[in-house]
Parts: structure tokens; sequence; C-alpha cells
């Protein structure tokens, strides 16, 4: 399965921004989906997942209420709906997706940075 991201960019405190994912290739063994972020000097950590068939979602603590995950399976697209956007949002935002028991494939990843 292939992945690219889009929709990164500047944002004020405060303010939204989404992000989107392409996937391609082998796509009809897709399990779930999801949203992983990585901020400079921290290990990557999961923001929202999606189960591909049925929609079940679920989401890191520090991102409920603020953040929401949907997916287009005619478009095998998910995006990222992110409000309320936080300086500690700030990260690389990575796109995911499990065919089996882990997420196993990946795309570049686009940069989100939030300004105080």
């Amino acid at each position: 399965v292939q992945l690219v991201e889009s929709g990164g960019g500047l944002v004020q405190a405060g303010g939204s921004l989404r992000l989107s994912c392409a996937a391609s290739g082998r796509t009809y063994n897709i399990f779930d989906m999801g949203w992983f972020r990585q901020a400079p000097g921290k290990e990557r950590e999961f923001v929202a997942s999606i189960r591909w068939r049925g929609g079940n979602t679920n989401y890191a603590d520090s991102v409920k209420g603020r953040f929401t995950i949907s997916r287009d399976n005619a478009n095998y697209t998910v995006y990222l709906q992110m409000n309320s956007l936080k300086p500690e949002d700030t990260a690389r935002y990575y796109c995911a997706s499990k065919r089996l028991l882990q997420f196993s494939d990946w795309g570049p990843g686009t940069q989100v940075t939030v300004s105080s």
C-alpha cells in the first residue's frame, strides 16, 4: 500500500487544519488506517485510527474532542480534521495502514506547525 499525505502547514493557535491521506496499491485488505505524529526530539506517537469497514474510531487522550478522523472508502482516503490547535500539536504527521496485526505501511508525512 502506498500512502501520500497532504494538508499540512502553518497555523496560529486555535486554528484548524485538515489532513488528507490517499491510499493506493493493495488497498483491498486494509483493516485500519491511522494517524501518528512525531515532534523533534520525541518519539512517534499515536494520534487517531479508524476501522476501514465499520468506521470505529480511537483517539489519543491529548486530541480527544479536538481532532476527528474520517474516511472515504470509495476513494481510499482518510482525513484528520484538527480544530483548536495548540503549539504542542506541532509535529510531522504520518498516515499509516494496518493490514494484519500492526501498522506497516507509512506515508512520507506532512508538517504541521502551530504558532503561539
